[in-house]
């Protein structure tokens, strides 16, 4: 790509993977997640990558930590349905301890639900759709630019912190077309892999005592020199299964406590408007772009209103929204979908607000004069 594109959501998301330095694609089409495979489909080949496409979303996701396993930044795209598809594959990737991002772009549910539409359902499936005990990180991004500039913080965060991270977008992003500045990628920061400093022989893959609580993973480049075992089950520092309930118990801590105790570095959320506002939206994605134009309508008719948008959703940004709900009496939570992130807020308010929402699952995107409605009712 030049520096300055006219492209959509879809697009700039495979853009940004090979930029972030992807190099394996593994999918099934579905829409309206299906330009990604598509682009990567003509890009990857370019630049040296493997791109395929399987015969669902379980054998995608299976084929992204495979290749995630021998080294190589792996990504695997979809949409509802098969994001639930591939949740025993995320599984595995939280278990096992290996990076790859899972591009969802959202649409309605449940089941086939609507295919070509717009929808924020997966929030809490982004969250909570595997079994067992561990963190998620998932993204959101609200405009074109950022499904570029978040699509290589999710790279980053997968390989600084050894787990899938999950980029949630939605049909009105991935189709939006529109003119985008592409930043220079010297201007990012590429994580890769720590190397292991240690000798083949004496390299174990969870080796917490000697590497501390993120242990280095080889790359495509070191892989077949450093062979080690890893598998779902349970394991101790060698990789190999074990039942040990001390070991499986600050197994299981470890890997919530690598994701939580790092919260500061994994966060991303924007205020808008907020210092001076009586009244507070939280809204996300691209549902926050129509509370812009909502909050910046109602200020001009005096309306005092601002906006918290957390970017990184998955940790919640638990303490940001607590101590908004100290400062503002009002806050209304607007999602396309029925009440999900509504969930969260109400939580981490512990009752401070009273809590507005304006919500939405109809498959068409929420107007900004349906949030200015709500703005205007609860000022009064």
């Amino acid at each position: 790509m030049s520096n300055v594109e006219i492209a959509n959501g879809n697009e700039l998301v495979a853009e940004a993977a090979i930029a972030a330095g992807c190099r394996f694609y593994a999918g099934y089409p579905i829409t309206p997640s299906s330009e990604i495979p598509e682009h990567l489909s003509k890009r990857m080949p370019e630049v040296g990558g493997v791109f395929m496409q399987f015969e669902d979303e379980i054998a995608s996701v299976i084929a992204a930590i495979g290749a995630s396993y021998a080294g190589y930044k792996s990504m695997t795209a979809t949409s509802g349905p098969g994001l639930s598809l591939k949740q025993e594959g995320i599984g595995l990737a939280c278990m096992m301890e290996l990076p790859i991002v899972i591009v969802d772009v959202m649409r309605g549910g449940p089941s086939t639900g609507l295919p070509t539409r717009v929808s924020q359902a997966d929030y809490m499936q982004a969250r909570w759709g595997t079994h067992g005990d561990h963190m998620i990180i998932a993204i959101a991004p609200s405009t074109l630019i950022e499904t570029y500039t978040e699509t290589i913080r999710a790279f980053n965060l997968a390989e600084k912190y050894r787990t899938p991270v999950i980029l949630l977008t939605d049909a009105v992003l991935a189709h939006l077309h529109g003119r985008v500045e592409i930043p220079d990628i010297s201007n990012f920061e590429i994580i890769e892999r720590t190397q292991p400093s240690v000798p083949p022989e004496e390299y174990y893959p969870y080796d917490v005592e000697r590497f501390g609580m993120i242990p280095p993973l080889p790359n495509k480049d070191n892989w077949r020199k450093y062979k080690f075992h890893m598998t779902g089950l349970n394991k101790d520092k060698t990789g190999f299964p074990t039942v040990d309930s001390k070991k499986v118990e600050e197994d299981e801590e470890r890997m919530i406590n690598k994701i939580m105790n790092n919260i500061k570095d994994i966060e991303s959320f924007e205020y808008y408007r907020v210092d001076d506002a009586d009244v507070l939206v939280i809204a996300y994605g691209t549902n926050a772009t129509a509370a812009r134009v909502a909050i910046d309508e109602a200020r001009s008719k005096g309306i005092k209103v601002g906006m918290f948008r957390p970017i990184t959703v998955w940790p919640f940004p638990e303490a940001q929204v607590f101590d908004l709900s100290k400062k503002f009496k009002k806050i209304i939570v607007s999602e396309i979908n029925l009440g999900q992130m509504l969930y969260e807020v109400q939580r981490a308010s512990k009752g401070n607000s009273e809590i507005f929402t304006v919500l939405q699952a109809a498959g068409v995107p929420i107007r900004p004069q349906q949030i200015l409605e709500k703005i205007e009712e609860v000022s009064k």
